[in-house]
Parts: C-alpha cells; structure tokens; sequence
C-alpha cells in the first residue's frame, strides 16, 4: 500500500474515532458529590446536554459516601433500600447508555434529603441525520409576538459535542479524501 493510500485510510478511521466520542462530566465539580452542594445538581444538569455514551464521573470519600442509581420514585422520597445500581468505591463513572432520565441519590441516609441528588435526562439518539427535519406550524392568525417581559432570559440552544464531533468527522473525511484525490 503506497503512502497516499495509508494516509486516506488511516483519515477515514480517526474521522470514525470522533464519531463515537463521548463527554465526561464531573459531578460537583471540584467539589465532587457532597452534601448540600454550592449549586443544585439538577440546576447543575440543566446546563448540561447530555449524549448516549456520556460519562458521569462522581468523586466522593469511599466508605463515608455512595452513588445509588434509583428509579423515579425512589429519587422523589429519597429511598436508599433498593437500588437498580450501587456504586461505591469513591471514584464512579457511570455510562449513560440510553436516553431518558436517570435518578441519582446519595446512599448515605439523610444527605438526599439535603440535596445530594441529581437528575440526568439522556438526549434521543437521532436515527437519521440526513433527514430533513418536520415542517413548522403554520403561524396563528394574531398579531405581532409581543416582547420578552423586561429582565428575563431567552435560552439559546446549545451545540451538542455529538453534533460538534459529526461535522468535525465529516468535514475531516471530505477534505482527506478531496486531497488523495489530488495526491493519487
């Protein structure tokens, strides 16, 4: 295999590398998972957009402290006696591998109660990206939209790392092989 050639097949697999590319998201901080946090875990998780593959990294004192994946329920009465998972050795990542929500708790009783809680909801995985997305509603028939309300905030959608890393991917193998092209 001539040099031209390996270097457009070795594009084309780091191009594919960042397609699977997934974020790791420290819980807390550098605080990490504690009682009473300086800001709200869920106000926290509401910045935050969150992937299929994404990580949550929990960083707590092992053996004072625990990460208990709980259902919907469980999450809304701080129930610790039957978790779906435990994790407990200080240092937890925890893969997010599908969409929805996921309900956290402290395993420590009491510190749910004061806060340490967290709830993650998983982005939908789109299955055709190429898809030309839904046709908007016809408007209403009323007059002009009146102006935001003084002092309030307009979220602006923000760029997920999936969309980042798929047009960074794409745009990567177009110009390798634009550029074997020359090269051959």
């Amino acid at each position: 295999m001539d040099s031209h050639a390996l270097l457009l097949v070795l594009s084309v697999l780091l191009a594919l590398f960042n397609l699977t590319a997934s974020t790791e998201f420290y819980v807390g901080g550098r605080n990490g998972w504690v009682v009473k946090p300086a800001e709200s875990y869920n106000v926290w998780a509401e910045r935050m957009r969150f992937q299929v593959n994404d990580k949550l990294a929990f960083e707590y004192k092992k053996g004072e402290d625990s990460v208990l994946l709980v259902t919907k329920e469980a999450y809304n009465t701080c129930n610790t006696s039957n978790p779906t998972i435990n994790l407990s050795d200080g240092n937890s990542v925890f893969v997010l591998d599908q969409s929805g929500p996921f309900f956290f708790i402290s395993g420590t009783p009491g510190h749910c109660a004061q806060g340490q809680k967290l709830v993650v909801v998983v982005m939908a995985v789109r299955k055709n990206p190429h898809s030309s997305p839904p046709s908007p509603a016809p408007a209403p028939a009323v007059g002009p939209p009146s102006p935001a309300p003084s002092g309030s905030h307009i979220p602006t959608p923000a760029t997920s790392s999936a969309q980042v890393s798929a047009v960074s991917a794409f745009s990567f193998v177009m110009a390798a092989l634009f550029i074997g092209g020359f090269l051959l």
